[in-house]
């Protein structure tokens, strides 16, 4: 009988095959990962249905329904959108997942100034009950389960879709399906905020209030992960944060009276998918173990109180606009990771994506994955397949342990809104974005097409371009058409009454739904309550130190600090870089790696505060004597927003000024930019030493390619 080698052995013939080196593997999360796992690793997890929940809310899982294929979409006109829902519906898709337009998600009407650029970018544009109406003409209401990613907005949004509901003879206790409703990301990473803090999570209790009462089938709140996941966080960032943030949402409705087993069973999550696989796998069933013990720590009583219900969606940081169509693959290797992590619905995101929005093409292989998943893989016969799996079991044991010691921390200084006011969790998260770009700019991580294996020339990709003048000339001649058509007397009182409401304790939902039944425009409910509450603004504040000591001992990042240096001599003072950010996108991650990045090597970096308009960044631009402006675009809105910019700039006299671009550009649309006077464009997957270079090359040196001697002109 041949003895069973035990664990002592392998490490010996590890040690042999390895030639002494360490296997370990540290993750970002900040512990270290072992090359192997066994028996004495793994706890046990349970049973599914049963809680915790790890391995599953439900007995039977996927062996008994699969996940809702929810494909998020929205762009341009309600009918445009509405069109594109009714053709991915008779294609198999099973859910609607709304997005919303920036203008939309900040409060504005498509005929205010601050929105010329955001009109129809990056969603559809929401003005009325009318344009609501319009996006599920033909869509059952009573039958469709329809999720929106709205949380600044959200009370007239949800508002129009109660009263569009009703318009089509469906009544409001038969509505299905889920508002985003979750604020308190929205100040750590989004920031698609209208209102403070406190006003902000009073309208979150509202709705939790009032969806208890009248729509028992709606989910009054989706507590999104998947921001933070893009932003940068942590998987115990993105665990610890998201759970404690319901937390808060639940203590903040019981604190109204409301109890908490009658509400917490309508409460979900949402929850972003990256490209390590086994992490996030491990990070939703450690999400469902942390979720059961705070809901049981607050006194929830049943079961479905205690049990983690969530949406997730492949990440769309991950996607790369060089070699696009391994985008296709990183998008199954993330779907397949939620989906044995056992989330309840998924959206997939397109290839096109890091670029564009999706075209027709691209939504349907982004759809169609999920269909080859649920019928041609047998993932779904069998609950829990990785269940039992040692390295999975000890992985989620782990992310819990590190996610509830992050969370200790937020319980130490009274929750989470006092953590968020704090600036603690957006600066953690900032600090590891940050920490990701330099390792990703070191090919320290490989992103295959990127920094290794990068091909010489890229293929021209047909990508969908919204003519943003012509969708916001058909939104204004919709809202004129509404607003001569109310009854005006009716409509403004129902406005000043959620005035009134919002000073007196009223019920914000309530009352706004008045307000759309009198046609109230998105607008004007926004203006009622802005009114009360003020409108929140906030001004980046990059770390510092990450590139630093990332790159201590890179001979070009050297190269790049010695260049700016050389500049500082020239100018007598270093020189001055203002990051911008025109526009109501508020996903400021990319601005901010930059912020930090050009701040460690040298530059003098203003950060201009989210939200400007092209007119206020020249201003402060101007004001700051800067000598270039690197304008960060997210959202579609740099065909409009930077030539306005170097525009302002000329007849300023300062056409000296460089102007710059980054982010999610298409490349067909560079030569219309450069045509413009950009003078850099920097899309995903650029590297950030090779920016600022690039950036002093613009300021009049000659920066040498890697390797060489810098040579100061000048």
């Amino acid at each position: 009988m041949i003895d069973k080698p035990s664990t002592a052995d392998w490490q010996a013939l590890a040690d042999k095959e390895s030639r002494g080196r360490d296997l370990t593997r540290e993750m970002p999360e900040g512990f270290a990962i072992k090359p192997l796992y066994t028996a004495d690793d793994a706890g046990d997890p349970g049973l599914p249905g049963f809680a915790p929940f790890t391995r599953g809310v439900k007995a039977t899982m996927y062996a008994g329904r699969p996940w809702t294929i929810r494909q998020y979409a929205g762009f341009s006109t309600a009918e445009e959108s509405n069109a594109f829902y009714r053709r991915n519906l008779a294609a198999g898709q099973k859910g609607l997942s709304v997005a919303f337009d920036l203008a939309t998600h900040r409060g504005y009407d498509s005929d205010h100034a601050r929105v010329v650029g955001d009109v129809g970018k990056a969603g559809v544009a929401i003005d009325t009950v009318r344009d609501m109406e319009i996006l599920f003409d033909q869509i059952p209401l009573d039958t469709m389960s329809v999720s929106m990613t709205m949380n600044g907005a959200v009370i007239p949004i949800l508002a129009f879709y109660i009263v569009a509901a009703e318009r089509q003879g469906v009544p409001a206790s038969a509505l299905s399906g889920t508002i985003q409703n979750d604020i308190l990301k929205e100040f750590m990473v989004r920031n698609t905020y209208i209102y403070p803090p406190e006003p902000s999570m009073r309208i979150v209790s509202d709705i939790i209030a009032y969806t208890s009462a009248n729509m028992p089938k709606f989910n009054s709140i989706s507590i999104s992960g998947y921001h933070m996941h893009e932003a940068g966080a942590t998987a115990v960032q993105e665990l610890a944060f998201t759970i404690a943030d319901g937390k808060e949402y639940a203590k903040r409705a019981m604190a109204t009276g409301l109890d908490l087993d009658a509400f917490a069973p309508r409460l979900s999550f949402f929850f972003g998918i990256g490209m390590n696989f086994f992490m996030e796998v491990a990070k939703l069933r450690a999400a469902r173990k942390l979720w059961h013990d705070v809901m049981a720590g607050l006194g929830a009583q049943t079961p479905k109180s205690k049990m983690l219900r969530t949406h997730c969606q492949t990440s769309g940081v991950s996607l790369q606009e060089q070699d696009p169509y391994n985008n296709v693959i990183r998008t199954t290797v993330e779907a397949m990771a939620a989906v044995l992590g056992g989330t309840q619905s998924l959206h997939t995101n397109a290839l096109d994506e890091a670029i564009a929005l999706p075209t027709d093409f691209s939504a349907r292989i982004a759809r169609n994955t999920q269909l080859v998943l649920q019928e041609e893989t047998g993932i779904t016969d069998v609950v829990d397949p990785l269940g039992g799996s040692y390295y999975i079991e000890a992985l989620t044991a782990k992310l819990v342990e590190e996610a509830e010691a992050l969370m200790a921390d937020v319980d130490a200084v009274g929750g989470m809104t006092a953590y968020v006011a704090s600036g603690k969790p957006k600066a953690a998260i900032e600090q590891a974005a940050a920490a990701k770009q330099a390792s990703v700019d070191k090919a320290e991580t490989v992103i295959v097409g990127v920094n290794k294996y990068r091909r010489e020339t890229e293929d021209a990709m047909d990508t969908l371009d919204i003519d943003n003048h012509a969708v916001r000339k058909s939104q204004i001649a919709r809202l004129e058409k509404v607003r001569a058509g109310r009854d005006e007397a009716a409509c403004q009182a129902a406005l000043k009454a959620l005035s009134d409401g919002c000073k007196e304790g009223g019920n914000t939902l309530a009352l706004a739904g008045d307000a759309a039944r009198h046609d109230a425009t998105l607008g004007e409910i926004s203006s009622a309550m802005e009114d009360v509450f003020g409108r929140y603004d906030t001004v980046p504040t990059p770390v510092r130190g990450v590139f630093t000591a990332a790159y201590a001992d890179d001979a070009r990042y050297a190269q790049v600090m010695r260049g700016v240096e050389a500049v500082s001599r020239r100018l007598g003072r270093a020189p001055r870089l203002m990051v911008a950010k025109m526009g109501q996108d508020g996903h400021d991650r990319g601005a901010n790696v930059i912020a930090s990045a050009f701040a460690d090597m040298g530059f003098q970096v203003v950060s201009g505060p989210l939200f400007q308009t092209p007119q206020e960044t020249r201003d402060m631009a101007l004001a700051n004597d800067v000598d270039a402006i690197g304008a960060s675009s997210l959202a579609a809105g740099h065909k409009t927003l930077i030539p306005e910019l170097i525009g302002l700039l000329r007849e300023s006299g300062r056409s000296d000024i460089k102007v710059v671009a980054g982010g999610v550009i298409p490349p067909q649309d560079y030569d219309f930019l450069r045509d413009a006077g950009v003078q850099g464009i920097y899309g995903p997957g650029s590297n950030v030493v090779e920016c600022a270079a690039d950036v002093l090359r613009l300021l009049g040196h000659n920066m040498p390619p890697v390797g060489e001697d810098l040579e100061v002109v000048g």
